[in-house]
């Protein structure tokens, strides 16, 4: 059940009116359901447990999808662990309360300074995605007296047929080694002693909705450890990443049960911990933008809708062309005629968009709820134009939180300097 329904004609997060959250805390402003983080999260730990699997199981949560530490602080208190690409997502999680030791620190271009932090605070494991990486993070490692515990992150070669920007297992792609490269490096890793080989780690894209190439890569990472094992390096736990798609406008939403299921098909009878690093699948369908209609221009070729929210607000469609659905928050006082309308912002972009061709009965001053906005919404929003930032809101039943301030004008300008 959607945590974003009508009542009385007025679209309601939880229970409390959209209308009222704009009037209070204004528009733009991203809007997020406690209630449907908890459920996204819950559907995995019973899916889990459902496997039988669910006591050597930790789901991570993907931070890059949405930061807010309100939500970093609500999935740590549900017991998940985080799966992070950055400094400041490392910050930002130890800030929410997260607990250090369930943290895989992934990415491509990890810093001295970044692999330096992570084993200060003793993350749970580097998700190692190069030769030369590996290399680095030794000497940092030796440097500071300690091993850092690794996985590879091996890349299986397997099309997860989805959108090219968000297909990470390619040979094609920046992300992680070549499979057959990988005991190679992972013999090499053994002799470092500044590391400490943990697991396998295996990511092959985002918004996947056909479990089959998660299956098909989880079956090349066992075959990978089995391999090692018999080389005499045996592995703690396999990650096998996240990926899990949800329903923008009409795609199938396969619950996490029926997307683990292949996988751990695959995976019966093993005995490494696994790893699951969830992110779009936890929180996309969870939140919304909301914004209003500033101007109405009709043309013999095109009808806009000028709002105010913008790319800078919401990327993805400029960035990926995507899809989100677009509703009316009250259905009183309006025109009764509908028109095909283009969703377009305020930036100085013919890119800015947020939907195209969309059948609304529009008035100026409306407010419209962007849906399934709550990832990788305001985690890649940006102060293009000097646009300040919009707000964001929790909703916990009949109560709203507001868990990130509007961005004032000044904010955009208090690191810079004039010249001497």
């Amino acid at each position: 059940m959607s945590p974003f329904a009508s009542h009385d004609g007025r679209l309601h997060a939880e229970g409390v009116p959209l209308d009222e959250i704009a009037e209070t805390y204004g528009t733009p402003c991203y809007v997020y359901s406690r209630a449907a983080l908890v459920t996204a999260f819950q559907d995995y730990r019973q899916a889990l447990t459902a496997h039988g699997v669910a006591d050597r199981a930790l789901v991570c949560y993907a931070v890059k999808a949405n930061s807010n530490l309100a939500i970093l602080e609500l999935f740590a208190s549900l017991g998940a662990g985080f799966d992070i690409v950055s400094g400041g997502e490392l910050a930002r999680v130890l800030a929410a309360g997260g607990d250090a030791g369930k943290i895989l620190f992934s990415g491509v271009g990890k810093s001295r300074l970044e692999m330096a932090d992570g084993l200060e605070v003793g993350i749970r494991c580097f998700n190692v995605e190069s030769a030369s990486e590996l290399e680095k993070l030794n000497e940092v490692a030796r440097a500071h007296g300690v091993r850092a515990p690794i996985s590879l992150r091996v890349n299986p070669n397997v099309d997860p047929k989805t959108h090219p920007y968000i297909s990470t297992g390619l040979k094609t792609a920046k992300f992680g080694v070549p499979i057959e490269d990988a005991p190679t490096l992972y013999r090499r890793a053994a002799d470092l002693p500044g590391l400490k080989v943990v697991g396998i780690d295996c990511h092959i894209g985002s918004q996947l909705i056909d479990p089959a190439p998660a299956a098909e890569a989880a079956a090349k990472v066992a075959d990978l450890a089995d391999q090692l094992a018999r080389d005499g390096i045996v592995v703690a736990h396999l990650d096998l990443g996240g990926g899990k798609g949800i329903s923008y406008r009409d795609e199938p939403a396969l619950s996490a049960t029926d997307y683990l299921a292949p996988m751990l098909k695959v995976l019966a009878g093993r005995k490494e911990e696994l790893i699951f690093e969830p992110g779009r699948s936890l929180v996309g369908n969870a939140g919304l933008l909301l914004t209003r209609v500033e101007f109405l221009k009709h043309g013999t070729d095109k009808n806009f809708a000028v709002v105010d929210a913008a790319m800078n607000d919401l990327m993805r469609p400029a960035l990926y062309d995507a899809w989100h659905g677009i509703v009316k928050v009250s259905h009183g006082g309006t025109p009764s005629a509908a028109r095909t309308y283009d969703i377009v912002g305020p930036v100085c972009e013919s890119g800015d968009f947020l939907g195209r061709g969309r059948d609304l009965a529009l008035a100026e001053g409306e407010l419209l709820a962007v849906m399934s906005a709550g990832a990788y919404g305001m985690a890649m929003s940006s102060n293009y134009n000097s646009r300040p930032r919009a707000a964001e809101v929790m909703v916990d039943g009949s109560e709203a939180h507001l868990i990130r301030r509007r961005e004032e004008i000044t904010d955009l300008f208090a690191l810079e300097s004039l010249l001497p």
